[in-house]
């Protein structure tokens, strides 16, 4: 019996505590502040990438040992700026439940009046409120809360100690990409469900099938299936999908690595893609 839960899982874990290593390195060996600099620009599309996988961990979590899942998911805090059980509570009890209800969904894109939050405005409400909307959902799941709130501490503790040995290397290595990556993974989300208001699940959801954002992003471009779904593993995705391709309206899948609409692909090669 292997530690993981999925060999698929082997080489981003692999991948996800090198990063850290390297992080931990780069700030007790490397006090230029050019290269620190050039290190944290370097970083910040690579730990944007990482919060992808650190939501997968969050609805299936890689590790069959609780205490390695721990470590893990302070490894992803350190990238992504999302501790444990932040996603668990806001995301898997959260929106994953009600995603399609405007009023209670935690990453809702839809105001109170019915008009559509823009893209900056969406990403700064939903960054801003993003903690406190984990904490009120696990109002609902108070041993899930203990861990949120105790990991939580334990995270901003061990960065704020490492700002204060070495203020730059601290902020820039650690505080300032924590920040960064959870705006940008939220401001990813955006396009996800914005503008489907409906209670067909096979309606709600935007699709990206290009082949290197799903690589990038463990295939959370399928995201119907995702949400028909959330407890099926990443690498297990792209097969549901061709399940449900054919209920998916064709508007809504789309085959360019950007936001962007291409759709000029027969219904049934758009799954394949």
């Amino acid at each position: 019996m292997t530690i993981l839960k999925y060999k698929a899982d082997r080489v981003p874990v692999t991948i996800f505590f090198a990063l850290t290593v390297l992080d931990f390195v780069v700030y007790f060996a490397v006090d230029r502040l050019w290269i620190i600099l050039a290190y944290w620009a370097a970083m910040v599309p690579v730990k944007a990438i990482v919060s992808a996988w650190n939501h997968h961990h969050q609805h299936v979590p890689m590790f069959r040992s609780k205490p390695l899942n721990r470590i893990l998911e302070m490894s992803f805090a350190l990238h992504t700026g999302a501790t444990t059980n932040a996603w668990v509570l806001h995301h898997v009890h959260g929106h994953h439940k009600n995603y399609l209800d405007q009023e209670l969904d935690e990453s809702r894109w839809r105001r109170r009046s019915g008009e559509t939050y823009g893209y900056i405005h969406y990403t700064a409400i939903t960054a801003l409120t993003s903690y406190q909307r984990a904490y009120t959902v696990g109002r609902n799941h108070p041993r899930l809360q203990r861990a949120f709130v105790g990991y939580g501490i334990l995270t901003f503790a061990l960065v704020a100690s490492l700002v204060a040995y070495k203020p730059i290397s601290g902020l820039f290595l650690f505080a300032i990409p924590m920040v960064t990556s959870l705006i940008i993974t939220i401001a990813a989300t955006y396009h996800h469900h914005t503008g489907l208001d409906t209670d067909d699940h096979m309606q709600a959801s935007h699709n990206y099938t290009h082949r290197i954002r799903n690589i990038l992003t463990g295939n959370l471009g399928y995201h119907t299936a995702h949400h028909y779904r959330q407890g099926v593993h990443w690498s297990k995705l792209p097969e549901l999908h061709e399940t449900l391709v054919e209920k998916i309206p064709a508007e809504y899948i789309r085959t360019s690595s950007t936001n962007g609409r291409k759709l000029g692909v027969s219904r049934s090669k758009v799954g394949a893609s």
